[in-house]
């Protein structure tokens, strides 16, 4: 089992430590940009705005999969 901070620079290390939602839809597996921005609007994932753009700290993703993963074992 990795540690969360070996995980943060093993996985996803291609992208940049904050990402938008294109980003964060590819990394949560490819789904659509409108169950992105639902996940963001419900609050499921942890984000800030610029003006009307959605930023993702990407740590916030690694919470949010963690969530999921806790809540179906």
């Amino acid at each position: 089992m990795l540690k969360s901070n070996e995980a943060y620079k093993l996985i996803f290390r291609e992208y940049p430590d904050v990402v938008n939602v294109e980003q964060m839809c590819e990394m949560l597996g490819g789904i659509s940009a409108k169950t992105g921005y639902r996940l963001l609007r419900q609050n499921q994932i942890k984000h800030f705005k610029i003006g009307r753009t959605y930023k993702i700290p990407k740590l916030h993703i690694f919470e949010y999969l963690a969530v999921v993963q806790e809540s179906n074992a």
